[in-house]
């Protein structure tokens, strides 16, 4: 079973989680770490050789230490670029929890050193009308990593992220901040903050990488201790 199991999630979408995701299990693949990313349910999917297939999946699965199928990492693979309850709706599927998390557990169970669970959005991104990946991550107990993208009102949305992980009691292991675009004014006023406000040390500050390959933010994460 996965010794160590992390959930990305991030203060909203397009922040870099896939990124972070990969590099996580780049660096552990680098150390002789047996690692699989997971990525269980995924809006606005592709058709690719006649069925769905999603990018930020296949980036676990090429970042990843074995050779699983597509439908074991990305059980759930939607194709309206939706949130994933509504995009779900559309098909006639109703997301679940416990379905989920099965999926997840079976790949957790084999001879793994850690898993990297993506998540789809933000950290309270719903399933249904009860249910939120959040509610996924703690069903399966995973240490949460979150993915601050540095733009204006980065504050507010980690802190708020922040307190609802606090209030499920899940372990908090750090936050990546992500340039995802142009430097923000008073990026490291911002950084600081983040740091004053988030009991939770920060992993990196990922500056904007060009060609968004992981191993170039690979030198940028401290996650060392992590990896042990």
């Amino acid at each position: 079973m996965a010794t160590k199991t992390f959930f990305v999630t991030g203060t909203d979408t397009e922040v870099g989680k896939t990124l972070v995701s990969a590099a996580i299990l780049g660096m552990a693949r680098q150390r002789g770490l047996r690692c699989e990313g997971i990525k269980p349910v995924a809006a606005g999917c592709r058709w690719q050789d006649g069925r769905l297939v999603n990018d930020d999946a296949l980036a676990l699965m090429s970042a990843s230490d074995t050779n699983l199928d597509y439908q074991s990492v990305n059980p759930i693979a939607l194709e309206p670029p939706i949130a994933p309850h509504i995009a779900a709706a559309k098909v006639g599927r109703t997301l679940e929890v416990e379905s989920l998390a099965a999926a997840c557990r079976e790949i957790l169970q084999g001879d793994l050193d850690l898993a990297v669970i993506e998540g789809a959005g933000g950290w309270l991104v719903p399933l249904n009308d009860r249910d939120t990946l959040a509610d996924l991550c703690a069903a399966l107990e995973a240490t949460v990593i979150l993915v601050v993208a540095m733009k204006l009102g980065c504050i507010n949305h980690a802190l708020l992220t922040a307190k609802a992980i606090a209030e499920l009691k899940l372990e908090f292991a750090g936050w990546v901040g992500n340039c995802v675009g142009e430097e923000m004014p008073c990026l490291h006023e911002n950084i600081a903050a983040l740091q004053g406000g988030l009991r939770a040390p920060c992993l990196g500050i990922l500056p904007h990488i060009d060609d968004a390959l992981p191993q170039s933010a690979w030198r940028h994460l401290q996650i060392e201790h992590l990896l042990t």
